[in-house]
């Protein structure tokens, strides 16, 4: 009995010698170097590791072009404009902005280790305002990238580029707004159909081309433009960036086709909503009024006709324009669709049966023209 409450005795006290020694040095182990509740000691928020491994996949890009020489009859290469791009492959592929480059007879490209190097034109792609640029170098740093990246608005971006030629600029914002229809100025025939990532980072004169990255350095999307109110240089934080997928998606095209293959149909559009059905007093199931008709081209070819409601294409619902032309779009030529059709009968819409057609390509442009500026909107920078 007496060993065992000296042993209980004595584990209580070395408990309490335990917790003695707890109370005294735990306030001073808070407060030693490095500790995280002390706020002094706290370490800042920082952007140094993305911008680490982002930047040095950044690229500055110069174009100069044959100018007619004031003093003779010769032909003489002058700066032409400033751009930045974005190295995607150890194979030297670099992505930019299609504006940057769309008039140049040269184009040079400083990579942040200080080569210079002259870069040749791979292929591009006015609508989404995209170009591929191949350099000839080894030890090329790639950017980072996520094929399963998703961006979310709120999400923390840096645009990383060489604005007014001042040496590459990182700034820093949010994602505004995804989905953000681009502007006929995106590309002569884009007429509002690419999606846009919206956001508050700075983008300037010579960021077009560069990389909107997230908070890791991998990429998020291809810087393309701001806001700018007339021909004033002020900026609104409102800028846009080509989507990663869309950017891949794209190059992977280029690279392979030396052009994009887009599906063509001939018909234009317009959703129908509650809106609409009320101005047109009909009651129609959502899908896409055929207003207007290439008369040569396949969807007339195929049977569609001024009026039908286009309902699906391949068996896929059609909610809106952009789900029309992005089912068309990624068809390859010659491919069989299979269109559903409503026609109406006495202001109300009846299924007609399945009208099949095939689906032509866009031909091939033997020179693209650059976006044109507008103002009042948006600026291609």
């Amino acid at each position: 009995m007496l060993t065992a409450a000296l042993r209980y005795i004595g584990k209580a006290v070395m408990l309490g010698l335990v917790l003695a020694i707890l109370l005294i040095w735990l306030p001073r182990l808070q407060l030693l170097p490095g500790s995280n509740t002390d706020p002094r000691n706290a370490s800042p928020l920082s952007y140094a590791y993305a911008a680490s491994q982002a930047g040095p996949a950044v690229v500055n890009i110069y174009t100069r072009s044959f100018q007619n020489s004031a003093l003779n009859n010769t032909k003489e290469l002058v700066p032409q404009s400033l751009g930045s791009g974005v190295i995607m492959s150890k194979k030297g592929y670099v992505l930019t902005n299609f504006h940057v480059i769309s008039d140049a007879d040269e184009i040079i490209i400083a990579l942040q280790d200080g080569r210079v190097l002259t870069a040749e034109l791979v292929g591009a792609d006015a609508p989404t305002d995209l170009a591929v640029l191949s350099i000839p170098a080894d030890n090329l740093p790639e950017i980072p990238q996520d094929p399963l990246l998703s961006p979310h608005v709120g999400d923390v971006v840096l645009a990383i580029g060489n604005p007014y030629n001042v040496g590459q600029t990182i700034t820093q914002g949010i994602i505004s707004a995804t989905g953000r229809i681009g502007l006929s100025t995106m590309g002569p025939d884009s007429n509002g159909r690419q999606d846009l990532l919206q956001t508050d980072a700075a983008i300037n004169s010579g960021n077009s081309g560069g990389a909107l990255v997230n908070t890791r350095g991998e990429l998020v999307g291809i810087n393309a433009g701001a806001y700018h109110l007339g021909s004033s240089q002020e900026s609104y934080g409102i800028s846009f960036a080509i989507p990663y997928q869309l950017a891949k998606r794209i190059m992977d095209e280029l690279i392979t086709h030396g052009r994009v293959r887009r599906g063509y149909v001939g018909i234009s559009s317009v959703q129908i909503d509650s809106v609409t059905a009320k101005l047109q007093d009909v009651q129609a199931p959502q899908g896409l009024i055929i207003e207007n008709m290439d008369s040569d081209g396949p969807a007339a070819k195929g049977g569609l006709q001024r009026g039908d409601v286009l309902l699906k294409i391949n068996d896929k619902p059609i909610n809106n324009v952009r789900d029309a032309m992005d089912i068309i779009a990624e068809m390859s030529p010659g491919t069989q669709a299979k269109f559903l059709c409503c026609v109406m009968v006495n202001s109300r819409f009846a299924p007609s049966p399945w009208k099949k057609m095939y689906v032509s390509i866009n031909k091939i442009r033997t020179k693209q023209k650059a976006p044109a500026r507008v103002p009042f909107a948006f600026m291609l920078l």
